[in-house]
């Protein structure tokens, strides 16, 4: 399996659109990291590039983001990508709380090119849902 995620510093950057890179981990049976590597970001609006179907040719899978509008959700699904929305924090830690079952979807997105996220750019915001 191959999930990615919007990364900047080594933390899930807080909007999918603006990220510096993405960072995409295998992940094997075993829920055990096997490989790790980049795919560049795209220049401006992830809804608006190709940056879904080139990371759905790579065999992503699963996009553990911060916040997105729905119009980057909508591609992403379109491309067979599953969207797990409102993560914050490490990029591994994250992973491994969604490979133990510990994050689902906050359901949460920004408003469509307002950028009305709910909070600063720059601010933590540790949305994301526990699974029940």
């Amino acid at each position: 399996m191959k999930i990615a995620v919007p990364t900047r510093e080594g933390k899930i950057d807080d909007h999918y659109g603006h990220c510096d890179h993405f960072t995409v981990f295998t992940v094997n049976a075993d829920k055990k990291i096997t490989e790790e590597s980049t795919v560049e970001s795209p220049q401006g609006c992830g809804c608006k590039s190709n940056i879904a179907q080139q990371l759905s040719a790579e065999g992503v899978t699963v996009m553990l983001s911060g916040n997105m509008g729905q119009g980057a959700v909508d591609k992403l699904k379109e491309a067979g990508i599953q969207v797990v929305r409102g993560c914050d924090g490490d990029v591994k830690d994250v992973l491994q709380l969604w490979l133990d079952g510990e994050i689902k979807d906050s359901g949460i997105g920004c408003s469509e090119h307002g950028h009305e996220c709910g909070h600063q750019h720059g601010e933590t915001h540790g949305d994301y849902t526990f699974a029940s």
